[in-house]
C-alpha cells in the first residue's frame, strides 16, 4: 500500500504541477493580448480623431470662384476665388482644373502677396494662367476636397 501512496502524491503534484503552468501560460497570453488591444484601440481613437478633425476642416470651408476673366490678346486667364470659410488653406495644394483638366497656374497670389502659401478666411486667391483660347469651364478644388465652379467668362481683348 505504500507504492499507492507515493502514487497518489505524485498525481497529485503532477495535476498541481500542470495547473500553475498552464494558469501561468494564460497570464502570459492575456497579458500579450491586452498589449495588442489597447494598441489597436489606440490606433482607431487616433484615426477617429483624424477624421473627426478632416470632416470639421471640410464643414468650416467654403470657396467661390468670383470672377474668370480671360484676355484674348494675351492668352491669359485670371481666376479669382474667396476663401469665405473660417479655414485656411495651402495655395500649393488646392488644384485648378480648367474644361475638366488638370492645369498648373502660372502665379498665384493671395490678396497681392506671391510668396505665402497661406490663403486665410475672407482673403482673395488669384491663379494665372496662358490658355490658348477662353475656357468653358473653370473649377478650384481646396485641399480638403471641397470644390467651387464658374462656367461664365468673361472674355476681354
Amino acid at each position: 500500500m505504500s507504492c499507492q501512496r507515493s502514487e497518489v502524491v505524485l498525481v497529485g503534484f503532477g495535476v498541481s504541477g500542470s495547473t500553475a503552468v498552464i494558469f501561468l501560460g494564460v497570464l502570459i497570453a492575456s497579458g500579450t493580448f491586452y498589449t495588442a488591444a489597447a494598441g489597436s484601440a489606440e490606433q482607431i481613437t487616433d484615426a477617429h480623431d483624424g477624421e473627426s478633425e478632416d470632416l470639421l476642416d471640410r464643414r468650416n470651408t467654403a470657396i467661390d470662384v468670383t470672377s474668370v476673366l480671360y484676355n484674348e490678346s494675351s492668352s491669359n486667364l485670371s481666376i479669382e476665388v474667396s476663401n469665405t470659410g473660417t479655414t485656411a488653406l495651402s495655395v500649393e495644394d488646392t488644384t485648378l482644373l480648367v474644361n475638366n483638366s488638370h492645369v498648373v497656374p502660372d502665379t498665384t497670389s493671395v490678396d497681392g502677396d506671391f510668396e505665402t502659401d497661406v490663403w486665410a478666411a475672407g482673403q482673395t486667391l488669384t491663379l494665372n494662367v496662358t490658355n490658348t483660347s477662353p475656357p468653358e469651364d473653370v473649377k478650384v478644388v481646396a485641399e480638403n476636397g471641397i470644390a467651387a465652379s464658374n462656367a461664365t467668362v468673361e472674355v476681354v481683348n
